[in-house]
């Protein structure tokens, strides 16, 4: 095992004024505790002494990891997969409402996991490409959805084509190349195409109450922590247009649920609901303080 990621400087724009704010632990896998820095300069938080990207798959063998295995153990992963269809539905009326292309529009989403999404979108009339690292979800994709997902590699060549639409929900904070995954995300969206980027927001309502135990920080596996601040600065500097930003109100939810769990060692959907409710409440007089984002960006 190599030796993990120690940043002297940001990984996001190379400042030097980086400082430790707290310490979180990772609740699904390992149980370790891993300490989280922020960058004084563009306010974007990351998981210090994270592990390399050619040992990190360990911190994703988990049952529990729901993106990768669909599973439905635990109250809180079956709440989140009967809410997870009204969520597939909010998500492409977005997409179409941002899409200017007139007929059999091409997507790829990047990290797709078992590929709920593109599944989904491929009955609309999309032509879905995906992306996925972990080879158990690849996996899945093809026995749940009968898609063939690309591994990894296939992200940066050359022979990859170009797309109108580019998504990646809750997946930039997991990739271990930032900077390069931006300019290759430019590179991959057609003139006029839109690319959508969701992550949680460490600035949210629920990330202030939960502190540490926050379940949206989920070190290791979450290399960065994005502030809306962060995340304009992320797009300017590789010469991309924030166009929009829209909640997730379900995410707030979820998340309180989680935290209310690893703050307190037990399942809790009453007071993790409170929690979300409460969390959206404030989102609507303060509508960049959502538990988890979504960027729209173009060109």
């Amino acid at each position: 095992m190599s030796s993990p990621i120690h940043y002297t400087t940001c990984p996001a724009c190379d400042s030097s004024e980086i400082r430790r704010v707290l310490a979180s632990k990772d609740h699904t896998v390992s149980q370790k505790m891993f300490e989280i820095w922020e960058c004084s300069r563009c306010t974007m938080r990351f998981t210090q002494d994270a592990p390399q990207q050619d040992d990190i798959a360990a911190y994703y063998q988990s049952e529990d990891y729901i993106s990768h295995s669909n599973t439905s153990k635990g109250l809180v992963n079956r709440l989140y997969l009967r809410v997870r269809e009204r969520s597939l539905k909010n998500k492409r009326k977005l997409v179409q409402s941002y899409t200017n292309a007139e007929s059999m529009p091409r997507l790829l989403d990047v990290g797709c996991g078992i590929g709920a999404f593109m599944d989904h979108m491929r009955q609309f009339g999309w032509l879905v490409e995906g992306v996925e690292p972990s080879e158990t979800a690849r996996e899945n994709a093809v026995k749940q959805y009968g898609l063939y997902v690309y591994p990894p590699d296939k992200f940066f060549d050359n022979s990859f084509g170009d797309f109108d639409v580019i998504t990646m929900w809750h997946v930039l904070e997991h990739v271990h190349l930032l900077n390069e995954y931006m300019d290759r995300l430019k590179e991959l969206l057609r003139p006029q195409g839109t690319l959508f980027i969701a992550v949680p927001n460490y600035t949210s309502y629920d990330a202030g109450k939960y502190k540490e135990h926050w379940a949206a920080y989920d070190v290791p596996r979450h290399l960065y922590h994005f502030s809306p601040d962060s995340m304009r600065l992320l797009l300017e500097k590789h010469g991309l247009k924030l166009r929009a930003v829209k909640p997730m109100w379900f995410d707030s939810f979820y998340v309180s649920m989680l935290s209310e769990k690893y703050k307190t060692g037990k399942d809790s959907v009453l007071k993790g609901g409170i929690m979300g409710s409460i969390s959206n409440l404030n989102t609507l007089f303060h509508k960049e303080q959502c538990s988890s984002l979504i960027y729209v960006i173009g060109e």
